[in-house]
């Protein structure tokens, strides 16, 4: 799980710095198709009551690549990313209570309340206050968290039933790949997946790092409780700023330092 959280911040990191992220996006969903299709003939195939929560994973996966891209349109990788990421847990956590019956310990809402103070810091205080946080990147950063939650119990939920993460994450990334060239074909016109290709350094790279971070936390979600893996997961909020500073040169000052380790204090809770 920690290796799939390198993997996810690093393929963020390379649509952050790509030039037409939307772009970059798409040959990300294409790529992760592709590789899904050439994987399948070696997947069992999932039960027939999975196919329904493929189809609507799929449909979540794509609605948090669409608010993904607009919220890096309006902030930084560091501060977008634990925002986006950091405020999911909390939302699983109460998810899974209602749909898995998986209920927390004190330490697990203990957790549940550091992420959050993470994610407030780095709301209010990690842009250097409030009046230079842009309220519609605040507004993209939350609305993806809800994506990410949703997706997470429903690939949850749905890689259980279906007896088989590969075979569900194979035929759910095909899903979310259509569901992206449906969408570029009716917002961009029939030349869009054509036009994709000069963004390739950018969205090949980020489609394998994909593929294979949300491969792992499938499985992962098969072996232990999702409030769990999705927490763990969020460890890369924390590479995410590491990445940010370091090779994207962003500013990092005391109180985006200070939300990091707040959430990761909250992943480490968690996991206890």
């Amino acid at each position: 799980m920690l290796a799939a959280a390198l993997m996810h911040a690093g393929w963020n990191a390379v649509v952050r710095v790509g030039g037409d992220r939307f772009s970059s996006i798409l040959l990300l969903s294409m790529t992760q198709s592709g590789l899904a299709l050439i994987l399948l003939p070696f997947a069992a195939q999932p039960l027939p009551a999975a196919w329904p929560w493929i189809a609507g994973a799929g449909l979540l996966h794509t609605g948090y690549k669409l608010f993904l891209i607009r919220a890096y349109q309006h902030g930084d990788l560091s501060q977008i990313y634990p925002l986006a990421r950091g405020a999911a847990p909390p939302m699983v956590a109460l998810g899974g209570i209602a749909l898995f019956h998986e209920h927390l310990p004190p330490a697990g809402w203990a957790a549940v309340a550091l992420i959050a103070l993470g994610v407030g810091l780095m709301a209010f205080r990690g842009g250097a206050g409030v009046s230079r946080l842009p309220v519609k990147a605040l507004a993209y950063a939350l609305g993806t968290a809800v994506f990410v939650a949703s997706y997470t119990l429903a690939d949850g939920q749905g890689a259980r039933i279906a007896q088989t993460a590969t075979g569900f994450a194979m035929w759910m990334f095909v899903g979310d790949g259509l569901c992206m060239l449906a969408y570029a074909v009716a917002t961009r016109g029939p030349r869009a997946p054509v036009a994709v290709v000069s963004e390739w350094r950018t969205g090949l790279p980020a489609g394998m790092l994909s593929l294979g971070s949300y491969w792992i936390a499938l499985w992962a979600f098969t072996r232990a409780p999702v409030a769990l893996v999705a927490a763990l997961r969020e460890t890369s909020v924390l590479f995410a700023l590491l990445i940010g500073v370091f090779l994207l040169k962003e500013e990092a000052g005391r109180w985006r330092v200070a939300a990091g380790v707040a959430i990761a204090a909250g992943v480490v809770a968690m996991r206890l």
